[in-house]
């Protein structure tokens, strides 16, 4: 019986019935699923936005708002994915679902760009009205969607899980490979956006839709067969629960004890049992959400178990749950800010690439050799890949020197930075749409754009600073918000954690989404005329740049106050102790 267990665990060792970690081994399975997997999903994702307007005929607000709408639904489905492998499935049958759904998904949309039937006819350019895509066209455009969104949500939250899993947490060659395998994941995402916003991309846009979404297809294709190619070598971790359920249990205990005081002396009064099991650090009592304290609070109703575990959790919950729960409720502030940090970002996915469509993309001024408009993204990443060597090697250990911190600032310092480095973004994004647009009008154009404006003579290049910038604000943010949220999550909950970050730019998205369409219908009313036309020329983008910008600037101003009031998480194992030095006030805040 135990063996049959351990078996289910993954591979086994036969006399003492543990995991075998074979470690480099299933290297080369897991890197190559995962290197293929981006390639295919970066791959059709990176051109997506003009292939709804080129060849799906859709106006560049529908466009936008789809792509947001897609984008934030992919980002927020891995919280749900994180939360079913946990709970029911595990790491590995998650990840192998959700990699079919991801071919399936991409599949589909290749088969809307190799037949006709499956798109709208091509708008010639004597045209006036281009026709859009019929009911049958679009809702076979959004099963392929759907079916990403699916895949999207079972392998962001367990790709790098399960490639941790393979190796022994207990020894330092295990520790030593977990982190090589952190390194090599990082360099396979870079290598993937890399190579599809400019290869795949150039496919796309010059040669032929077809061709250029059968590529990633075919290399998602050998992501799932990698995948399960290596399936004998794993260690496949069962789902032991998710931790959701604790922090469920710390909200109802609470209802019901709604109507009760919490007694003065906490030391003794709070129930404060910690199973053995559990991987958490002991958290160290604190005084914020002081209305969680009730569900700890024992009554004569409250039973114990001979364990001292309590005999209904959903009434009685320890002290620790509750602290664990206040984590979870002090980082959702800090969360909220990255919505708004991440519009910035969301802009250069849409309407930056409109901007590209109407500038002069030639490689120079010699050749005829255009960049595609989806490939000028790689500059944000570019600016990432340099600058996080630079920080880490050269302003960290100087930083370090001056304020005596181990990482030069602390991560909330950095998340802020990254917030006013991305208003600056947006700033320069303004200034450089309002030369485009004014070349356009003044200067001799290079020609028309794909919806019929003229194609201003400002070089591509100048779309450079923005997107160098957004780059340099990621740095910044979402690297300190991984780690931030890392540190801040209880240890059991790190999974989630990492789906976390994601709904924070799902909400980006969604709100970007939003804007995009309120502008659009208010200002196509207004007298000064439409922001956000098909043609930028005609429009006001460089106002709906400064607008995030203005937001940005209150957001940062809301960051601070949520900064100036938030409470790092601490290991401590004084529990009881901080509760009696807290009642004989030696301490009002045992956080900091």
């Amino acid at each position: 019986m135990e063996e049959e267990k351990a078996q289910r665990n993954g591979s086994v060792d036969h006399e003492e019935h543990k995991p075998v970690y074979r470690g480099l081994k299933t290297m080369p399975f897991i890197i190559g699923n995962e290197t293929f997997e981006k390639l295919g999903t970066i791959g059709t994702l990176s051109n997506l936005t003009v292939y709804l307007t080129a060849v799906f005929n859709m106006k560049n607000v529908s466009a936008a708002t789809l792509i947001n709408i897609f984008m934030g639904t992919s980002n927020i489905a891995p919280f749900f994915g994180a939360y079913l492998s946990d709970t029911y499935f595990g790491r590995y049958k998650t990840l192998g679902f959700a990699s079919i759904s991801s071919l399936l998904g991409l599949i589909v949309i290749n088969l809307t760009a190799i037949f006709s039937a499956l798109h709208p006819p091509q708008c010639s350019a004597q045209s006036t009205a281009c026709l859009g895509p019929t009911a049958g066209q679009l809702a076979f455009l959004l099963t392929g969607f759907g079916l990403m969104v699916i895949g999207a949500g079972g392998i962001r939250p367990c790709n790098f899980a399960f490639g941790a899993d393979q190796f022994d947490p207990t020894t330092e060659s295990g520790q030593r490979g977990v982190d090589s395998f952190f390194n090599w994941y990082y360099f396979t995402l870079t290598f993937a956006v890399m190579v599809s916003s400019t290869l795949i991309v150039y496919v796309q846009s010059d040669v032929s839709w077809a061709i250029g979404f059968a590529i990633p297809t075919g290399l998602m294709l050998l992501s799932c067969a990698l995948l399960f190619l290596g399936s004998r070598l794993y260690v496949k971790v069962r789902p032991d629960g998710s931790p959701i359920t604790s922090l469920a249990q710390v909200l109802v205990a609470a209802v019901r004890k709604r109507r009760l005081t919490v007694p003065d002396q906490l030391a003794v009064s709070l129930f404060n049992h910690v199973s053995e099991k559990s991987i958490n650090s002991k958290l160290p009592y604190t005084d914020q959400f002081r209305f969680l304290d009730k569900s700890a609070v024992i009554t004569p109703a409250d039973q114990i178990n001979i364990d001292g575990s309590a005999s209904n959790s959903w009434r009685l919950c320890s002290i620790q749950q509750v602290e664990e729960l206040k984590c979870i409720l002090r980082v959702i502030p800090i969360w909220a800010s990255a919505i708004l940090y991440s519009l910035a970002s969301a802009q250069n996915h849409t309407y930056g690439i409109f901007q590209a469509l109407q500038s002069d993309r030639r490689f120079s001024q010699s050749t005829n050799f255009k960049i595609p408009a989806a490939s000028y993204s790689v500059f944000m990443s570019l600016s990432l890949t340099v600058w996080i060597p630079v920080y880490d090697r050269v302003l960290v250990p100087a930083l370090r020197r001056v304020t005596g911190k181990e990482g030069g600032i602390t991560v909330l310092q950095r998340i802020g930075i990254g917030i006013v480095i991305s208003v600056l973004s947006m700033i320069v994004a303004g200034l450089v749409e309002e030369k485009r647009r004014n070349d356009a009008l003044t200067k001799p154009s290079l020609g028309v754009g794909p919806k019929g404006g003229a194609i201003s003579s400002m070089s591509g290049y100048w779309l450079v600073p923005q997107l160098a910038l957004v780059g340099l604000s990621e740095a910044f943010i979402s690297i300190g918000l991984v780690e931030f949220y890392y540190k801040q999550f209880p240890e059991n909950m790190r999974s989630i954690a990492g789906a976390f970050s994601t709904t924070g730019m799902a909400f980006a998205n969604y709100l970007s989404g939003f804007l995009v369409s309120t502008v659009h219908h208010i200002t196509v009313r207004s007298r000064s005329g439409d922001w956000l036309p098909e043609d930028l020329n005609k429009g006001k983008l460089d106002y709906f740049y400064y607008m995030i910008a203005a937001l940005g600037a209150l957001n940062f101003g809301y960051f601070l106050v949520c900064a100036r009031w938030y409470r790092y998480k601490t290991d401590s194992n004084r529990g009881i102790v901080e509760l009696a030095l807290q009642e004989a006030g030696g301490s009002e805040k045992l956080s900091v």
